[in-house]
């Protein structure tokens, strides 16, 4: 995986065999990207990067500026990578490791943008189960957006605060948006 924009652009990232991730391709990332520059200022945000694997995701995030991001991951591998690629990159990431709806359920802080990447064989029924948590425990900013990636099989379009899905190869990103 590499960096696709900001001060680190370009630069390979290379997270060991051993962990169970599947990263979010350059092309769906960057595509992601320029969505999210056309509505955010990425220098005032708070992200949430949940089911954060490699760390893909939270590294764009901090390469283009991000002041605070928090990786959750119930991996300890996983956890332990993105820390320490956090250290040597001098990103301001945050890492918890604990399963996904614990965190939701303990959680009281509120983010700009949550950004999910569950394992691509999830239920419908635990695609619901996320989107129900993180609108009941108001962990989205007024104003911010809690996107999905999934396969392009799956659609969740009936949940709550679905606002539009975008497909980049096989990989699709549903975003919602709550109340505020």
């Amino acid at each position: 995986m590499r960096i696709v924009s900001g001060s680190h652009k370009g630069r390979r990232i290379t997270a060991p065999k051993k962990l169970p991730v599947r990263p979010t391709t350059d092309f769906a990332k960057e595509a992601l990207f320029n969505i999210l520059s056309n509505r955010f200022d990425f220098t005032e945000l708070e992200v949430l990067d949940l089911f954060a694997g490699s760390g893909n995701i939270s590294y764009e995030f901090a390469s283009r500026g991000v002041p605070q991001i928090t990786c959750v991951d119930v991996h300890a591998g996983c956890v332990k990578f993105i820390y320490k690629t956090a250290q040597e990159l001098s990103f301001p990431i945050t890492t918890v490791k604990s399963d996904v709806y614990k965190y939701l359920n303990a959680s009281n802080a509120t983010f700009d943008i949550i950004f999910a990447d569950p394992p691509y064989v999830f239920e419908l029924e635990q695609f619901e189960n996320l989107v129900e948590k993180i609108f009941q425990n108001k962990l989205v900013k007024p104003n911010g957006v809690f996107i999905i990636e999934h396969p392009k099989q799956t659609d969740l379009s009936n949940f709550f605060g679905y606002v539009e899905s975008r497909r980049y190869g096989s990989s699709m990103f549903s975003f919602f948006v709550g109340d505020g």
